[in-house]
């Protein structure tokens, strides 16, 4: 890997674009390097995971809007359009990648990366899917662009925080996927460095979408993020250009949005020649939350066995939770949030509410990505008592765990202390969920074809099943054209194409 530094530039230094963030990450986007098989595999580990999710929320109201937008547009020129998830129906590239995106995204149930900021790098696969569909690309194609995608995405996770400047985290999202679509496409570096500087610039917006009551847009900024990648490698492709120096004018994202002209980031990316194997350093979830409730939710179901009477409040004075400084101020008691503490909530708030998810795995013993949100669930008396007794704290050392760039100590979780009515005094900690790779039960193919066979029980038919888990493993050879394929259709009845809300379109 190589360090780049970047900072802000008076117009007048005249920053020579070979010198430039963007222009550095298209190089990468063209390096002609092999997908090493390691990364390959664990590319079709994160199609099948995505898959997984998507079918669970083909449903739910947010999917239910962004497929009717989408069916509002037909198939583009220039290729032979795209699938909608759950549906034999195509639509353009971009309108694919924002309802598949949606469906993807909306249960807080796929990959991540935490760094300096945090991400979803599979939020990558369904714009670059997309057009590889429109376009008649080869498996192989969609490998090499998906090593790109989550490669970038990651390198500036590693390095930039955006959260800290109220900066939402699919802000690196657009240059990533747009990235990845110049690969996929074989495009030269001048196009792909505006595409990601487009797709940049029309991507940054504020960090409201996860702070205090969380609306639906959790799962479409993500989607957004893809589409204006899209359209950004569209506009690319026909010459238009993107503001210069994106990141590092004087006017530009760093000095207005991530620090001021002061502000200095150190950006890893891969030298020329040496492979993208980012992706290996991702992981999944195993229940449908925020990626720092995983190890709590672990934590709580053992608790659940070894300790039953810390399900019930009347036994219960007080939970503490040490944790780290972004668990505690984002999804902790920190956040001053009082959304957090009311049954009323919306479900992306309850996901995002460390608090409640504890609570309720503590006396289920379990976690279901329905069930657990349920509005009867989250008002239940009993686990409302419980709920109001957990707080969080930052913990300096698990703060530092959270930051460490050594994977064998990397942790996100912390310490818990439960203190009974009695006096009783039971503590644990957990450092990393057990699906993590440095988990009890880390997740390899095996847990990622369960995952999605266990989601997708009721709503695609057996047969369905094994034809998609059939495509998705035999990725590399899927011929130039056959991306179609690796779209799954729900059982007849699941989906009623005539429910969807009425727009503009």
């Amino acid at each position: 890997m190589i360090d780049h530094t970047v900072r802000v530039h008076r117009s007048e230094e005249n920053l020579a674009r070979e010198d430039q963030l963007a222009w550095k990450m298209a190089e990468v986007a063209v390096d002609p390097v092999e997908v090493e098989a390691e990364v390959a595999e664990m590319i079709i580990n994160r199609i099948i995971d995505n898959a997984a999710v998507a079918v669970a929320s083909l449903t739910r109201a947010p999917i239910v809007s962004a497929r009717s937008q989408a069916l509002s547009h037909p198939v583009s020129t220039g290729g032979s359009g795209a699938s909608i998830c759950g549906i034999d129906r195509r639509t353009s590239p971009e309108w694919a990648a924002w309802a598949n995106g949606v469906a993807v995204r909306e249960l807080d149930f796929h990959d991540t990366f935490l760094a300096a900021d945090y991400s979803h790098p599979a939020d990558n696969i369904p714009p670059i899917l997309a057009v590889g569909e429109h376009t008649g690309s080869s498996g192989e194609q969609l490998i090499r662009a998906l090593a790109t995608g989550y490669e970038l995405q990651v390198d500036l996770v590693r390095a930039i925080t955006l959260h800290a400047h109220k900066i939402d985290h699919v802000a690196h999202l657009g240059p990533s996927a747009a990235a990845g679509i110049g690969t996929l496409l074989g495009l030269d570096t001048e196009t792909v460095f505006q595409a990601i500087g487009q797709a940049l610039h029309t991507t940054t917006a504020t960090r409201q979408s996860r702070k205090g009551e969380i609306s639906t847009w959790k799962a479409h900024a993500p989607a957004f993020a893809g589409k204006m990648a899209v359209e950004a490698a569209d506009r690319a492709m026909r010459g238009q250009t993107c503001p210069v120096p994106i990141y590092e004018g004087e006017d530009g994202v760093i000095a207005w949005l991530l620090g001021g002209p002061e502000a200095r980031y150190t950006v890893p990316l891969p030298a020329p020649g040496e492979p993208k194997r980012a992706i290996l350093d991702t992981y999944t979830k195993e229940h449908s939350a925020e990626y720092q409730a995983q190890a709590w939710i672990d934590l709580a179901r053992k608790l659940h066995t070894t300790h039953p009477e810390t399900a019930d409040p009347q036994r219960v004075d007080s939970i503490l939770i040490r944790t780290s400084h972004h668990t505690h101020y984002v999804i902790g008691s920190g956040a001053n949030d009082p959304q957090k503490y009311d049954p009323a909530a919306s479900r992306e708030t309850l996901d995002h509410s460390i608090p409640y998810i504890f609570a309720v795995a503590l006396q289920d013993g379990t976690w279901h990505h329905a069930e657990s949100y349920a509005p009867e669930r989250a008002g239940r008396p009993d686990t409302v008592a419980l709920w109001h007794k957990v707080r969080t704290e930052e913990d300096p050392e698990w703060t530092r765990r959270y930051h460490s760039l050594d994977l064998a100590e990397k942790a996100f979780g912390g310490a818990v202390v439960i203190t009974l009515t009695d006096g009783t005094v039971i503590e644990d900690e957990i450092a990393v969920a057990d699906a993590h790779p440095q988990g009890a039960r880390p997740f390899a193919r095996e847990q990622y074809v369960r995952k999605f066979r266990s989601l997708a029980e009721g709503i695609v038919d057996d047969g369905e099943i094994e034809r998609f888990l059939d495509a998705a493993a035999n990725l590399p050879d899927l011929a130039a054209g056959e991306l179609g394929r690796l779209n799954i259709q729900a059982r007849p009845g699941v989906i009623d194409l005539s429910a969807g809300p009425k727009g503009l379109f």
